[in-house]
């Protein structure tokens, strides 16, 4: 694999990592603010939506990962 492909695949991945995360972040904050202000039956509901970008973060870092490992093999 190019070099050049291999880093920019992996600033794509990671720029879309911290992405998600950001998001997932947001959701926390307002899941806290949720069970703060006493629902937090609401909060739990709020707190699951970060299941996917987990999921998606978690996918694009072993991608990322992957790219680089065989990046430098060759």
């Amino acid at each position: 694999m190019e070099a050049h492909i291999a880093e920019t695949a992996i600033k794509t991945f990671l720029t879309e990592i911290r992405t998600r995360l950001d998001k997932a972040a947001g959701i926390g904050r307002a899941a806290d603010a949720c069970a703060g202000a006493g629902f937090h039956e609401k909060g739990l509901e709020v707190a699951l939506d970060v299941d996917q970008l987990l999921y998606e973060a978690t996918t694009l870092l072993n991608a990322a990962s992957l790219i680089n490992r065989i990046a430098q093999e060759t």
